[in-house]
């Protein structure tokens, strides 16, 4: 039987719709993390990355790391960073700087200075500048104020946002202080980077992180899986509501 024009146009523009619809759902997030052992501990750019796929969702990062770097470093090409490069060079949607941890605090001149320069380049090139806001050190944690106070500076200096970590940590441990967030003084245990990929997924999605898996795994070069978080379901839920009640700006 042959079925009217009209009903025709009718089931074509239905099936569009969802392709379209589809289609955007997939649509593909390219990150590119810059900073230090901050971002490398328990590889958090592809801890992002596996949060998104539990989800149906796209990011696609990469890093431009080196343990003790500062932005200063990367920009002037210093510790064999290719940092300026794989900015000019690739495309990308957001790029995530994380500064080193005490520069708030020992130069906040240079801080701002060269998290300015970045911020510029990257908008030159048609993506959007993202800072990690660091966390306090477990030994001080009289230094999340000035780390703030610096963030919010820089947020207005280059109308920039901010991923807020460290208020993070610091919400986490007020409620769960026997909860290990940190390997050592200053670097994220496995529930501390758990904590920074709930982060970063709520902000580039703008989704409740609540039914994110515990354990993460992602696929090595041979296509085996290769596990990148463990964490104990209590702790995955507590560390969820942390971010999925904490307010901050996202996409």
């Amino acid at each position: 039987m042959k079925l009217p024009t009209f009903i025709l146009k009718i089931s074509f523009s239905i099936i569009l719709f969802f392709s379209i619809a589809i289609s955007a759902q997939k649509k593909t997030i390219k990150v590119l993390f810059v900073g230090n052992s901050f971002t490398y501990y328990n590889n958090l750019p592809q801890v992002v990355s596996a949060m998104a796929k539990t989800q149906g969702l796209i990011i696609e990062t990469r890093h431009s790391t080196v343990g003790g770097s500062t932005l200063q470093n990367h920009w002037k090409r210093e510790k064999g960073t290719q940092t300026r490069k794989m900015i000019e060079n690739e495309t990308w949607d957001f790029v995530v700087f994380n500064n080193h941890s005490l520069s708030t605090i020992k130069t906040p001149k240079t801080f701002l200075k060269f998290s300015e320069k970045f911020a510029d380049l990257v908008r030159k090139k048609g993506a959007e500048p993202v800072f990690m806001m660091t966390w306090a050190y477990k030994s001080n944690p009289l230094m999340l104020p000035t780390i703030v106070k610096m963030y919010n500076e820089l947020s207005e200096l280059t109308n920039s946002d901010y991923v807020p970590c460290g208020p993070l940590f610091e919400n986490a441990i007020k409620y769960r202080p026997n909860l290990e967030l940190f390997h050592d003084d200053k670097h994220p245990s496995p529930n501390g980077t758990y904590l920074l990929g709930l982060a970063f997924y709520k902000y580039f999605t703008g989704k409740i992180t609540a039914n994110i898996p515990r354990n993460l795994a992602t696929l090595d070069t041979n296509g085996q899986k290769l596990f990148l978080i463990f964490t104990q379901q209590k702790d995955a839920d507590f560390l969820q509501q942390i971010v999925d009640e904490f307010p901050f700006k996202t996409q």
